[in-house]
């Protein structure tokens, strides 16, 4: 049986993209785009790879900045940020509403560890709302605007699954 497909999302020039991966010992199977693309990559050296793309050799130097990986290919270079899709959604949660109010809803499943408000108060863009903890890791979730948190559907110490109501901002 072959391993779960490995979800990432990646941004290049300010695009964002789906990016699946599956495969291992060098062969993976990599669909970006609606297109599926078979990849033989080898690490040859530091930061550099040999790889095979459609039946075409080529040598990418990769490295890291700030965050970035910087990928150098037959003198092209191109600056992309990869992140897990989990990350990435849990990142992303809680500072994505548009307009006035937000409805903040688990990305994952997790343990609500911290309310930091109540029904009723006032908050601010960027004011703390809710701590998850997820993955092993805590993450703070806040206002994507200004509102009166109108109801709390969680309490501390609850299990939450992707999709539930957290709170509700107007």
């Amino acid at each position: 049986m072959d391993p779960p497909a490995m979800k990432f999302e990646a941004e290049l020039d300010g695009a964002l993209s789906p990016v699946e991966v599956e495969g291992e010992a060098g062969r993976y199977r990599v669909r970006l785009d609606g297109q599926t693309l078979e990849v033989d990559a080898r690490r040859v050296g530091e930061g550099l790879w040999s790889l095979v793309l459609g039946g075409e050799s080529m040598v990418a130097e990769i490295s890291d900045e700030d965050g970035v990986s910087v990928v150098r290919v037959d003198g092209e270079i191109y600056r992309i940020r990869v992140e897990e899709e989990s990350r990435y959604l849990i990142r992303t949660r809680g500072g994505t509403a548009a307009g006035r109010g937000q409805v903040l809803k688990a990305p994952m499943p997790g343990r609500v560890v911290l309310i930091e408000v109540a029904v009723g108060q006032r908050v601010q863009k960027g004011d703390g709302l809710v701590i998850l903890e997820a993955m092993k890791m805590e993450n703070e979730f806040r206002a994507s605007g200004e509102g009166t948190v109108k109801e709390i559907r969680v309490q501390a110490g609850q299990a939450v699954n992707p999709g539930d109501v957290l709170l509700v901002i107007e």
